[in-house]
């Protein structure tokens, strides 16, 4: 199992699993919450097919990687991705971030710059700033997170059941775009995570991302759907789209969150295209 320390806890070392595969231009996916770096299924399997040398991790908490305490924040989760990029030694870096992710690359370019990075993905997007606050109206209420992070306290398993069905629009597509089985599948995946890290998380979701934003200097893509119940496009990629200099941008009519299963074809399309 390959795997990267990133830090220490007590007698035990903080490891990410990665997993490392094809030939050619270095492409990192970084997963959303909260699933694991197999969630991006039917996109690596594009990305070989045209070339690419596909790396996916399981952030801290997550999945095979270690679940630490500590470390729930997005300082942290950048330091984890640059240690992988370090390990790898990988120069010209497609960098795609999903719904979390998209939290990782921005701070990751914000706080370390762009040197080992050819472009960016970010699908499903958090950035530029979900919090409502006097200077970003158009944000969440403080409210929404508090009593998510109460219903996870409460009931973490039936939280995350209830979630991934929004996360898929199931009331819509359930059954059609995307079946039980797969509902099944990542609600198992989502109950293995660490209890801390998933609470842990809901804060850091809550990152002011402005500055990183304002920082990022390589070709970026932006995807989101426009029927996302988890990160409302209002709130996130249509206001992102402006503050990024010439990012392109797709927009999917329909496309719930989970677009990386519901909507494959459209995204790896765009991200095909995009990469080259």
């Amino acid at each position: 199992m390959a795997t990267v320390t990133v830090g220490q806890e007590n007698s035990a070392p903080i490891d990410l699993y990665y997993e490392d595969v094809g030939t050619g231009d270095p492409v990192v996916l970084i997963h959303g919450w909260p699933l694991n770096g197999a969630s991006w299924e039917k996109q690596i399997a594009v990305l070989l097919k045209a070339g690419k040398r596909v790396i996916t991790y399981d952030r801290r908490g997550f999945g095979q990687s270690s679940k630490p305490s500590t470390g729930y924040d997005y300082d942290t989760f950048a330091a984890d991705l640059d240690a992988l990029l370090s390990e790898l030694d990988l120069e010209a870096v497609t960098l795609v971030g999903f719904s979390m992710g998209t939290g990782e690359v921005s701070r990751y370019i914000g706080r370390r710059g762009s040197d080992r990075v050819a472009r960016a993905v970010l699908i499903g997007v958090i950035p530029p700033f979900l919090l409502q606050t006097g200077d970003n109206p158009e944000g969440v209420p403080q409210a929404v997170f508090d009593d998510i992070k109460a219903n996870i306290v409460a009931d973490r398993p039936a939280f995350l059941l209830q979630f991934l069905k929004n996360f898929y629009n199931w009331d819509k597509l359930g059954g059609d775009k995307v079946s039980e089985d797969v509902l099944k599948a990542n609600w198992t995946v989502a109950i293995g995570a660490s209890p801390k890290g998933t609470l842990d998380c809901v804060d850091a979701w809550v990152e002011d991302f402005r500055p990183d934003v304002a920082a990022i200097d390589v070709p970026t893509l932006i995807i989101h759907g426009d029927a996302d119940q988890i990160l409302p496009v209002d709130a996130t990629a249509r206001r992102l789209k402006d503050l990024i200099a010439g990012a392109e941008y797709v927009e999917l009519p329909g496309g719930p969150h989970g677009v990386l299963w519901t909507h494959a074809e459209a995204v790896n399309q765009a991200l095909v295209d995009f990469i080259g």
